[in-house]
């Protein structure tokens, strides 16, 4: 399997602006620019699109974790914070909330671990990559 995305940039980088487009169409010509990624300013960026990733990824990866483990959750949601530092992506940061019926915390925190460790986008990243977990 392959998927693609493509992004155009005219411009300086400080001055310049771009857009990004996913083959799924999901992001169409979506801006993104300086002001988007260093600034307060309308748009996307690289950072907030890789925590969209990770996090969705660890989700769906926790997910399959505990129902190998016998348990079907009610609901999962993660939030995912991405340090970026120095011009590199340092830090990524899982915080999940879970409902899942039946599991012990023990079980939980075990299932949150085996994902954060083997979701395919933390596999990718070359950073530190750390989570919490709340049981609700």
């Amino acid at each position: 399997m392959i998927r693609k995305a493509t992004a155009v940039w005219n411009g300086s980088g400080k001055e310049g602006k771009g857009h990004l487009t996913t083959q799924s169409g999901v992001l169409s010509e979506t801006q993104y620019s300086f002001g988007s990624r260093f600034e307060s300013g309308i748009g996307t960026n690289p950072e907030e699109l890789v925590a969209a990733a990770h996090s969705g990824c660890f989700t769906m990866k926790l997910s399959f974790v505990l129902g190998e483990a016998g348990f079907t959750p009610t609901s999962l949601e993660t939030s995912c914070d991405i340090t970026f530092e120095n011009g590199a992506v340092t830090k990524s940061h899982l915080k999940v909330k879970g409902v899942v019926p039946g599991i012990t915390e023990e079980q939980f925190q075990a299932c949150v671990k085996d994902a954060e460790q083997n979701c395919p986008i933390s596999k990718l990243l070359n950073t530190a990559i750390s989570s919490e977990a709340t049981l609700g």
